[in-house]
């Protein structure tokens, strides 16, 4: 019996901690931060925010889903710049690996991302982002208007059309 509840229990705290997501987070304002890029420079997200919508994704050079979502988001800011969409991505690379985002950014041409460094996890965490990849975007009034953990091949179907809802208004 104490092991039902010992499971039972895992189970709920498991659900509510690693339950942030679209329904939860959909409406908030996005919490701000200010993180590094990859020049030393301080960057606020604050300062990105406004124009049009902004994708921000966590993720991490040894996260292989995290590569296959930077792709499709290189993808969609091709299709999506002439409407000023930014993709901000937020590696969550610890002090150790921080090294190879520079050079993983360069061979992937991801270029025209704004890249943030956030080696001890403020901003994860403000986004309860505890796996990456994890993304949202974020409308021009900076409310989160998607979020989602993860990703399988067709998630992006679901941000483009989320682009192509809040470009539309």
């Amino acid at each position: 019996m104490r092991k039902f509840l010992f499971i039972l229990l895992v189970i709920t705290v498991s659900s509510f901690i690693f339950g942030q997501n679209e329904e939860t987070l959909s409406g908030k304002r996005a919490p701000g931060f200010r993180l590094e890029d990859l020049n030393g420079n301080l960057v606020s997200l604050n300062s990105i925010i406004g124009k049009a919508p902004v994708i921000v994704s966590f993720w991490a050079t040894w996260c292989k889903p995290c590569a296959e979502e930077l792709a499709e988001y290189k993808k969609i800011l091709k299709d999506y710049e002439d409407k000023g969409v930014k993709v901000v991505a937020v590696s969550t690379d610890n002090e150790k690996s921080v090294s190879k985002i520079k050079p993983y950014i360069k061979s992937k041409g991801y270029n025209d991302f704004i890249v943030l460094l956030d080696t001890n996890q403020e901003a994860a965490r403000k986004y309860y982002a505890s796996s990456v990849p994890y993304s949202i975007i974020i409308d021009i009034h900076g409310n989160i208007v998607y979020s989602h953990t993860g990703f399988i091949k067709g998630d992006e179907i679901k941000v483009r059309e989320k682009l192509d809802r809040l470009l539309q208004n």
